[in-house]
């Protein structure tokens, strides 16, 4: 590589770095314990262990479920309504005071007996949710998902720079040297170059996810305005209905129309992952890969109906396939672990950055001082001369 493209280079790396690495620290100092959401939620008891019977029993219909709910804050409407795969004794109701509510209510309800069996806080309590909304939007909303999306994407490249930089940094030094007995900043040197690379692959993908994570909101409203108004257009000009069909009519029409498959999440009426016409029941599979690419099936929220039933298009599958990638959710305990130690790694990559860069400038500043300091002299001793 030439002199002037490595120089080209090295400014990309620098100042592309320089941007986003403050930011990338807070990502990652919040994700560190993000990682373990739900372990830290269970140790602080703000989950709701799954009820466990001696004999199996049979489920409550969703029509008693959704009567217990509404007995709980009768002056609340449904919202949405789920069941984790782990946890098939419970369903979580979520409610509010409208169908759009962000200061909903989420309660759990026995799956066997529609009895009340919980109101879960926020996973992990009010810290936890602190650190979650830092992580996810800076508290900004949207805007912050997308600021924080354009640092994910000046991270890629400063990830691809310094690949480009470390290549002919290489040929002159085995893989794995940290050079030892020279000056503090040359090992600093040596152990960001060792980690970046031995993080590499493990900070292309997080970043890579993270920054699709960050356009979620944007693509669930692509998705609303193409999908599913195309799905709800014989609706258009309709009013919503004033009476909602039976909850358990219409699961059992939609699992006819899927088989193979269970429900993961129930979307109601006038919600984003509705339309004001239809409850949205949205399927999903059994194995490791299907569990996370939900089926979207429309019903008629007043006849229980089947109108309509497609695949997700590829950008929500993209998103839905990256969130729990993003926090090593798919391989348990054992890829939590590593992709723990990977993010302490790449804090170290990210402050050892921030650190050399200082250290280069403080020198620089230094040889500007002495070089001023020496012109006068040299001025006076030419002019003796």
């Amino acid at each position: 590589m030439s002199p002037v493209h490595l120089r080209r280079w090295s400014w990309i790396h620098t100042w592309s770095s320089l941007v986003c690495t403050v930011f990338m620290l807070l990502l990652c100092l919040t994700g560190l314990p993000l990682i373990y959401r739900h372990e830290i939620g269970h140790l602080l008891g703000n989950d709701i262990e799954a009820l466990r019977l001696a004999a199996p029993q049979a489920p409550a219909s969703l029509d008693r479920v959704i009567a217990a709910g509404q007995a709980r804050y009768p002056d609340k409407v449904m919202m949405y309504m789920s069941q984790e795969p782990d946890e098939p004794s419970l369903w979580f109701l979520t409610m509010g005071a409208h169908a759009n509510d962000p200061d909903f209510k989420s309660i759990a309800i026995d799956a066997r007996t529609a009895q009340f069996a919980g109101e879960p806080p926020i996973e992990g309590g009010g810290v936890m949710q602190f650190l979650f909304h830092l992580h996810v939007d800076l508290f900004a909303g949207v805007w912050g998902k997308l600021f924080l999306g354009f640092m994910g994407l000046l991270l890629l490249v400063a990830i691809v720079s310094g690949v480009v930089l470390y290549a002919p940094f290489m040929r002159k030094l085995e893989f794995g040297t940290v050079r030892q007995g020279r000056t503090a900043r040359l090992k600093w040197l040596d152990l960001h170059n060792l980690l970046g690379i031995v993080t590499l692959a493990w900070a292309l993908v997080v970043g890579a996810t993270g920054v699709v994570n960050t356009l979620a909101d944007v693509l669930l409203k692509v998705w609303q305005v193409t999908e599913i108004a195309g799905m709800t257009k014989p609706y258009a000009g309709q009013a919503a209905p004033a009476t909602l069909a039976s909850m358990a009519t219409s699961v059992r029409h939609a699992e006819a129309v899927a088989p193979g498959m269970r429900v993961g999440f129930i979307a109601f009426p006038g919600t984003p992952f509705a339309t004001p016409h239809h409850y949205g029941v949205y399927m999903h599979g059994d194995a490791a890969l299907t569990s996370r690419l939900y089926q979207p099936v429309l019903v008629d929220a007043q006849t229980a109906a089947v109108t309509d039933r497609r695949e997700l298009p590829w950008y929500l599958k993209t998103l839905l396939l990256s969130q729990p990638l993003h926090f090593g959710d798919y391989g348990g305990a054992g890829l939590k672990f590593v992709w723990a130690l990977l993010d302490v790694a790449t804090i170290i990559v990210l402050g050892s950055g921030l650190y050399l860069w200082l250290r280069r400038r403080r020198a620089a500043a230094r040889t500007a001082r002495a070089q001023a300091d020496v012109a006068p002299a040299l001025a006076r001793e030419g002019e003796v001369r």
